[in-house]
């Protein structure tokens, strides 16, 4: 069984993560890990907190000597502006602070303060922030770690911001690579106009968000299930990324597209090659069919809103006063959709980890490694 869970404020003293579920005997590179940390904090348009915090990861459990064991791994990310806010975020003592009581349209202000009977925002919104996504990001480097020992590669790209799409005719997702520029968009005539669009929205106080893709390259085939509900691995991928803060919308494949055309066009043939290899031309399944991975390339597509905090305030109201006000502003980004992008890749590489133990076990990377060498003996004859 492999599981993860965060905890931790935004303007705590740390955030962390607890992954139960890896098999023993996997290498850990901890540079990697904080590789990806990095990412998350890079991007064009991304706000002032990213200047003050260099999120760097702790691991505490877990692993030894560089090598997992087997036990849970816990991961801290350490606030540095913890010392800021000391005491806003006292865990003891009385608080001295002014309370937050005007609540952000399109955050989880209002119905969390509601909801946990709470009286200052700032009980929500602590938790409620895509900080935390800091926690499954480090999750997420060690779940793709184990992945890249079976084989299995993760990617992604953004494709639209603010209405600025990017061109995506052709791409070879199979050998799609890395990019390292601060928007992760491959079309550098697209970038540019997406780094004006974001400029201009900083500039007028708003917000831009956008869509991107993650790619899972050298999925082995049948993962996941059709047998249940929950099993089925297109269901686990699309929890995944819809559990990630202001994403509204997920696709698998071409997703929303077969709407649009008949199934004469949308369904991928199956040929053989010479030596009776099943092939496909195209891949609108996006590489999932009946659940399970069909052997073609994962393809997850994911919709960002705009960030809901603005720096020119949305009209709200305040729930101590009752009365009509302007949102208020808590430090924000103008755009995070390349943030989200790597956040994306941590998700579905958790999902797709807990798939593939699931199905070759988790005791150690000596048995998984095995298994899943005997599974692809048996499925190529």
């Amino acid at each position: 069984m492999f599981r993860f869970l965060t905890a931790g404020e935004s303007h705590g003293q740390c955030l962390t993560a607890l992954v139960e579920g890896i098999p023993a005997g996997l290498k850990i590179n901890l540079d990697e890990i904080n590789r990806q940390m990095a990412r998350r904090q890079k991007g064009y348009g991304r706000g002032g907190r990213m200047s003050i915090e260099t999120d760097k990861v702790d691991i505490l459990s877990g692993v030894r000597f560089g090598e997992t064991m087997g036990d849970p791994i816990t991961l801290r990310v350490v606030n540095k502006d913890w010392e800021n806010w000391t005491d806003r975020m006292s865990v003891m003592g009385t608080p001295t602070w002014t309370k937050v009581t005007a609540a952000r349209p399109g955050h989880a202000d209002y119905v969390g303060i509601k909801k946990y009977n709470r009286e200052d925002i700032r009980d929500i919104l602590e938790r409620s922030s895509a900080r935390e996504t800091a926690a499954r990001v480090a999750a997420g480097a060690v779940a793709r770690q184990f992945l890249e020992a079976c084989g299995i590669k993760i990617v992604s790209h953004v494709i639209n911001i603010g209405g600025v799409k990017a061109n995506t005719d052709n791409i070879d997702y199979a050998n799609l690579q890395p990019n390292d520029s601060d928007l992760n968009c491959n079309d550098a005539q697209a970038e540019a106009k997406m780094r004006e669009a974001i400029r201009d929205a900083g500039q007028a106080g708003d917000t831009l968000g956008g869509t991107f893709e993650v790619v899972v390259q050298n999925m082995p085939i049948g993962v996941g299930s059709h047998i249940q509900w929950d099993k089925r691995l297109d269901m686990q991928l699309a929890g995944a990324m819809m559990s990630i803060q202001a994403i509204k919308g997920v696709e698998i494949g071409d997703g929303f597209d077969y709407a649009n055309h008949p199934g004469s066009q949308l369904h991928d043939e199956m040929f053989y090659n010479e030596d009776k290899t099943v092939y496909r031309k195209t891949n609108h399944a996006g590489g999932i069919e009946g659940g399970m991975s069909n052997g073609e390339p994962i393809i997850v597509r994911a919709c960002m809103k705009p960030i809901p905090t603005l720096m020119t305030p949305l009209h709200s109201i305040d729930i101590e006063s009752k009365q009509e006000v302007l949102a208020c502003k808590e430090r924000s980004d103008v755009c995070a959709v390349q943030a989200a992008s790597v956040v994306g890749e941590a998700m579905v590489a958790l999902a797709i980890t807990k798939a593939m133990i699931d199905k070759f076990g988790s005791d150690c990377m000596v048995d998984v490694l095995q298994n899943l060498q005997a599974y692809n003996k048996r499925i190529k004859g």
